[in-house]
């Protein structure tokens, strides 16, 4: 028989889950109260679990409101060095995705999730792009060369072109396009 071991190491992080309706208020708040739980205990990951939580079949949240959700990550004591997971079932209107879009423009570390266990593995950092795990990269010299340093290059020869009179008529011309002769008079 055989047998799949994985050992995940979880960070410790702090989830909150959600009931009831979508509310920009209710939404500021609970960004909040994540925001001072995890700076209250020193915890960098949070989870923000919206499964519980069905969208209606029009959107509730305008991309302004958005917004309104992300500048509240500053307020409510979000630092660069948080990440946010939000955990969702259903995102028919997209808005979990758009909020992440936007947070991560403005720099802050948002994913968003319908699988429990990715969200996971996102927060322990098993996921982390190599931006994040390398150090500041130093300065380096870029070499300029300047147009003087490059050996000189022959120009390609230009084409000949040679005109050559045919004694073949074009196959159609307009009468208005061929110059009426003068008429000799005899007088």
């Amino acid at each position: 028989m055989p047998i799949e071991l994985q050992i995940i190491r979880a960070r410790e992080f702090i989830r909150l889950g959600a009931q009831g309706h979508f509310d920009l208020k209710a939404s500021q708040a609970v960004l909040a109260e994540l925001g001072r739980a995890c700076s209250k205990r020193g915890i960098n990951q949070a989870m923000l679990d919206l499964r519980a939580l069905q969208p209606g079949p029009k959107p509730v949240f305008t991309p302004n409101d958005l917004m309104t959700l992300v500048n509240t990550f500053h307020e409510a004591g979000f630092t660069r060095k948080h990440r946010l997971a939000v955990l969702y079932s259903s995102d028919p209107h997209r808005r979990a995705r758009l909020f992440s879009f936007i947070a991560t423009l403005r720099g802050w570390k948002v994913q968003v999730f319908d699988d429990f266990e990715a969200a996971i593995l996102w927060l322990s950092g098993g996921d982390e792009t190599a931006v994040e795990q390398e150090p500041e990269a130093k300065p380096q010299k870029i070499p300029i060369r300047r147009l003087t340093d490059l050996p000189a290059a022959n120009p390609p020869p230009q084409p000949k072109i040679t005109i050559s009179k045919s004694p073949v008529a074009p196959a159609f011309v307009s009468p208005r396009s061929v110059p009426a002769r003068p008429r000799r008079v005899h007088g």
